[in-house]
């Protein structure tokens, strides 16, 4: 029984953020959510490289034995990308991204995730989450020290634990599983399924309309429940070829990657590319078009030009007096956790600063010294934290307090004896095991890696130590 794929991918701003860091991929044989992170360092840039470099895995079919491998050295040569990028551009430095992929083998399919977008299936009308957030509030549900409840409304929500930034210990979870016709897959970011219930998700999902419509269903439930972050989702359906509505064949794609197109030589021939090729052309017909442009203009053109250099500059040294103005109230509502010397502190102001002007400054220190958190937590406070208010920022300086204590108990404490309770890992040859939660997903008929260091409150002594 042969099968392809019926699918759609939408992505929207939200209500609050000003750009869009999220990217989606929809092919024939590729679906691809990526979340990028690092505001001004770049989220836009990172998730779009790695959609970038993913989007060459779906000009062509991959047999099911070496689909899993294809799709971690393509992971690979994403995070490969970001180190080199972030190696020439020193000002990204911080940036990453999320991502969680499907590629589609024969009668299989191959997911892929690191971070906290999420991965779905709908079977028979019941929904299955796939995958397992990387972040800091799941791995306290893992420890049974917050409830699923709890964790929702968790202060460190957004602090995610993995991701691709470039290093060689971002790796991803790989589980292969059977497809059936009329399985319904979607990948969303969080600014989804952080805002919209499993319920609604379900219900939605199972309403039976086609997927373009289901994906902007689905955006429209996220604006409608505040559209905090960026809202990206991809949705498929598993359907037999010839038995039904026939299989989508165009490639979409959205978010940040419609507009960032990374220049790659392996993707030339793909469906991706061509389509990427006529945006461009259409882009530059565009401009050839401008009326703007010609070398002959009538006199009454020229004397409107004359007046607009006069007013021209006028109206605009208004216009940056009221900006200026507007954006200094405005950054002294902002507030991020960062690092003062050696300390952690909480500052008034932007995260980033405007060349050699800083935007910020600290109104309160703390005790709590960088070099005793986990080396994970340490790069987040150096990256700064955003925080929406100062009472959220002492939130999580909190968080940092409690998590340094831990880290400092950790490394006083005595080595563990051979006899510890390390589980045991997987030999493999490509990336982290799926965690339970994603194995006890239907299907799930193949996993490998080995499980990586979940970093906790808890951190082990060899974890502690700051950014060096």
């Amino acid at each position: 029984m042969a099968i392809a794929l019926r699918y759609a991918a939408r992505s929207d701003v939200g209500l609050v953020r000003s750009t869009n860091q999220d990217s989606g991929y929809a092919g024939p044989h590729l679906l691809v959510v990526a979340d990028g992170m690092g505001g001004h360092a770049g989220g836009d840039v990172a998730s779009s490289l790695a959609v970038g470099e993913l989007a060459g895995l779906d000009g062509e079919s991959h047999g099911s034995d070496d689909a899993a491998e294809h799709l971690h050295h393509a992971l690979e040569a994403a995070n490969e990308q970001l180190r080199r990028r972030v190696a020439d551009e020193p000002e990204l430095a911080g940036m990453g991204t999320t991502v969680t992929a499907v590629l589609r083998a024969g009668s299989r399919l191959v997911l892929a995730h690191i971070g906290d977008s999420r991965g779905y299936l709908l079977r028979d009308g019941h929904l299955t989450q796939l995958t397992r957030d990387h972040s800091y509030v799941q791995s306290l549900i893992d420890e049974g020290r917050i409830s699923a409840e709890e964790a929702e409304r968790h202060p460190q929500r957004s602090v995610i634990m993995r991701v691709l930034t470039g290093r060689d210990e971002d790796t991803a979870d790989v589980s292969v599983r059977e497809a059936r016709p009329g399985d319904r897959y979607l990948l969303c970011s969080d600014g989804l399924s952080g805002v919209v219930s499993a319920e609604t998700l379900e219900q939605t999902l199972a309403a039976g309309e086609a997927p373009d419509a289901t994906c902007e269903r689905l955006v429209e439930l996220a604006l409608r429940g505040g559209g905090p972050d960026n809202v990206s989702c991809v949705v498929a359906d598993v359907v037999e070829i010839g038995g039904g509505p026939p299989p989508s064949t165009t490639p979409q794609v959205v978010g940040a990657a419609a507009f960032h197109r990374p220049r790659r030589s392996s993707a030339s021939g793909t469906p991706a590319a061509r389509a990427a090729a006529l945006r461009a052309a259409d882009d530059d017909d565009q401009e050839d078009d401008d009326p703007g442009t010609g070398a002959h203009v009538d006199e009454a053109r020229r004397r409107r030009v004359r007046r607009r250099w006069i007013a021209g500059p006028l109206l605009l040294v208004v216009l940056l007096a009221a900006g200026a103005w507007g954006g200094w109230r405005w950054s002294q509502q902002q507030y991020f956790v960062g690092v003062d010397g050696s300390r952690v502190a909480v500052f008034q102001g932007l995260t980033q600063d405007i060349g050699p002007v800083s935007t910020s400054h600290v109104v309160e220190r703390t005790d709590v010294a960088v070099d005793d958190l986990p080396r994970t937590y340490a790069a987040m406070v150096a990256a700064r934290i955003s925080a929406s208010g100062l009472e959220d920022a002492r939130d999580t300086v909190e968080n940092l307090q409690e998590i340094a204590a831990d880290c400092r108990a950790a490394a006083q404490a005595p080595a563990p004896t051979a006899s510890a309770t390390a589980e045991p890992t997987t030999t493999a040859t490509t990336t982290a095991a799926v965690p339970a939660a994603a194995t006890s997903a239907p299907d799930a008929t193949t996993t490998t890696g080995t499980p990586g260091a979940t970093p906790t409150g808890e951190a082990p002594a060899e974890d502690c130590g700051g950014v060096g």
